[in-house]
């Protein structure tokens, strides 16, 4: 019945090079040569007797045959992925990406709750403060960022928006009588499109001075704040394990400053896969247990 089909690494290999647009990259994410992808593509045109991709001096782009059987492609290894995860009893791998602060201070303190739930399952956990295109990356299983939402965003689910608050160790706040006696730290994001958020703005409403110091990573602030040298300006999320284990509390729950918003992105490939949705449930539901307490602590 199938007889007249190509081989599917070879269905594997021309899919990656229509996504990505590019035989180099699709070599990268199959790790192999663009040797090897140029001749399995070169054999499905051969066996087509048509032309997939238009080769141009630095590009390819897909051929009117070529877009066709990209859709083909795409739909039947989406849906035969989802099939082999849902009846192998073999474990299987979550590639998520995300920020390094929320990996390292809120998301990977917490994983073992997930894999207790789900044993099944190994969460693989990648870090970069530069978005990356999931629909381009088979690889990635959903991203976590942070930033402005407004309103309904077709492939962003809103998870949480945090406040920034300040927080020092007990022991510091006992040394200091007075904020401008205090060194003040803060996150200088790398990200030049998000909003400052700044000790300047709570200074200026207190009409008081202090010393700033500045970190590109928000935990390396929080690292700072918890090594006793100064009072941060940083996401209560981020700090929810330090305050609830008592070592770093609130310098001033007068004043906080409205943050921004994390959300998660599903690519395409992804959307119908069962371990991500026991993974965004678990999520939604641990960040639900954060707004509880925040609102109790409150």
């Amino acid at each position: 019945m199938f007889a007249h089909l190509p081989p599917l690494n070879s269905i594997r290999v021309f899919d990656a090079a229509a996504r990505l647009k590019s035989f180099k990259a699709a070599a990268s994410e199959l790790n192999v040569t663009p040797t090897a992808v140029s001749h399995q593509i070169r054999g499905l045109e051969d066996r087509l007797g048509s032309l997939l991709f238009e080769r141009k001096t630095r590009a390819i782009e897909l051929t009117e045959e070529g877009e066709k059987l990209a859709q083909a492609a795409h739909l039947a290894l989406q849906q035969l992925s989802i099939v082999f995860e849902e009846i192998s009893d073999t474990h299987t791998t979550l590639t998520l990406s995300t920020t390094a602060s929320f990996a390292a201070m809120w998301l990977v303190p917490r994983l073992e709750n997930f894999h207790q739930q789900n044993p099944q399952i190994k969460v693989v956990v990648q870090t970069g403060e530069q978005l990356q295109n999931p629909e381009k990356d088979r690889r990635i299983d959903l991203v976590i960022r942070y930033g402005q939402l407004d309103g309904e965003q077709a492939n962003k689910i809103k998870l949480v928006t945090e406040t920034f608050g300040t927080f020092a160790t007990p022991r510091y706040l006992e040394s200091i009588t007075r904020i401008d006696e205090a060194c003040l730290i803060e996150t200088r994001w790398q990200n030049t499109n998000l909003p400052v958020i700044s000790w300047d703005r709570y200074l200026e409403e207190q009409h008081k001075t202090g010393r700033i110091r500045q970190f590109d990573q928000e935990h390396h602030v929080i690292q700072a704040a918890l090594a006793g040298q100064g009072i941060a300006l940083v996401s209560s999320l981020l700090v929810q394990t330090a305050l609830k284990e008592g070592w770093l509390t609130e310098y001033d729950s007068r004043h906080s400053i409205s943050g921004l918003t994390y959300y998660l992105m599903i690519p395409s490939h992804s959307m119908q896969s069962n371990k991500v949705r026991l993974f965004q449930n678990w999520l939604i539901d641990e960040l639900a247990v954060h707004a509880a307490e925040s609102t109790a602590s409150g």
